[in-house]
C-alpha cells in the first residue's frame, strides 16, 4: 500500500531550502533518502507556486529540470550515472543543511549581526608636525622635492639651441652662388666650391644646387673624386 505524506510548508529561500523542508516535514532520512518521493514532492510544490502566482525564480525550475533528469537517469538499464547524480545532489543538500545549522548558532550567539555595528568616531588630527629629523634628511627631501618639480618644467631652450638656432641655407641662393662663380672664374674643381662652405647645411646646398644645376643640363662635370672638374654648358646659337 503506497503513503500518502501531507504537509504545510511555510516560506522558503531557494529550491535547496524547500527541499530541506519537504525532508523536515516527512522525517526524511538525509543520509539515506527516497528520491523518488522527495522529487515527486517538489514538483508538486512547484505546480502549486506556479498556479498560486505566474513568478517563480529560475533557479526553482532548473532544480525542477535537474531532478525530473535525475528520476529519469533511474530507469536506465545500468545505474552507475544514476548513482553519481544521487551523490552529488544528496552531497549538496548535506552541506546546504551544515550551513544553515551554523548560521542559526552564530545568530543565537551574537543575538544578531547588527549589535556591533558601530558608527564611525570622530578624530581630532593634529595640525602641527612634531617629529624631528636630522638636518640631512631634510637636506635629501628638499633636493627630492626639488627635482621633481624641475622635471615638470619644459626643457631648457639651450638644449636645443644648436639644432634650432641654426641658419638654414636655401638651395637656390647657392644655386646662384655656383654659376656666378663658374662664370668670373670660369671651369675650375669642384671641390673648390665648398671651401667658403661655413657649416654642413651651407655644404648640403651646395651639393643640391649642383645637383638640380646638372640636371637642368646648365653645368657639366667631368672626371671623379678630386679630380672632377665643373664647368657651364653653353648654349648652342
Amino acid at each position: 500500500m503506497e503513503t500518502t505524506f501531507s504537509y504545510k510548508l511555510e516560506s522558503f529561500e531557494g529550491p535547496l531550502d524547500l527541499l530541506l523542508q519537504l525532508i523536515a516535514k516527512n522525517k526524511l532520512d538525509i543520509y539515506d533518502i527516497q528520491l523518488t518521493v522527495l522529487i515527486d514532492q517538489y514538483l508538486e510544490q512547484i505546480d502549486l507556486m506556479q498556479q498560486d502566482t505566474t513568478d517563480i525564480a529560475s533557479e526553482f525550475l532548473e532544480m525542477a529540470s535537474r531532478l525530473i533528469y535525475l528520476k529519469t537517469a533511474k530507469l536506465l538499464p545500468k545505474h552507475e550515472e544514476y548513482e553519481q547524480l544521487k551523490d552529488e545532489f544528496v552531497g549538496e543538500l548535506i552541506e546546504y543543511q551544515t550551513c544553515r545549522k551554523i548560521a542559526e548558532l552564530l545568530a543565537q550567539q551574537t543575538d544578531g549581526f547588527d549589535k556591533f555595528v558601530k558608527g564611525p568616531s570622530k578624530v581630532e588630527l593634529p595640525k602641527t608636525y612634531e617629529l624631528v629629523h636630522p638636518k640631512e634628511t631634510l637636506f635629501d627631501a628638499y633636493i627630492s622635492a626639488v627635482g621633481r618639480g624641475q622635471r615638470r618644467l619644459p626643457p631648457n631652450t639651450d638644449a636645443f639651441a644648436k639644432i634650432v638656432a641654426k641658419k638654414i641655407v636655401s638651395v637656390s641662393t647657392k644655386i646662384v652662388y655656383v654659376m656666378r662663380n663658374l662664370i668670373t672664374r670660369g671651369p675650375q674643381k669642384l671641390a673648390r666650391l665648398y671651401h667658403s662652405a661655413k657649416s654642413r647645411s651651407e655644404l648640403v646646398a651646395t651639393f643640391l644646387a649642383v645637383l638640380e644645376l646638372c640636371k637642368a643640363n646648365r653645368v657639366h662635370i667631368n672626371g671623379d673624386g678630386n679630380d672632377a672638374e665643373i664647368k657651364i654648358i653653353k648654349e648652342r646659337k
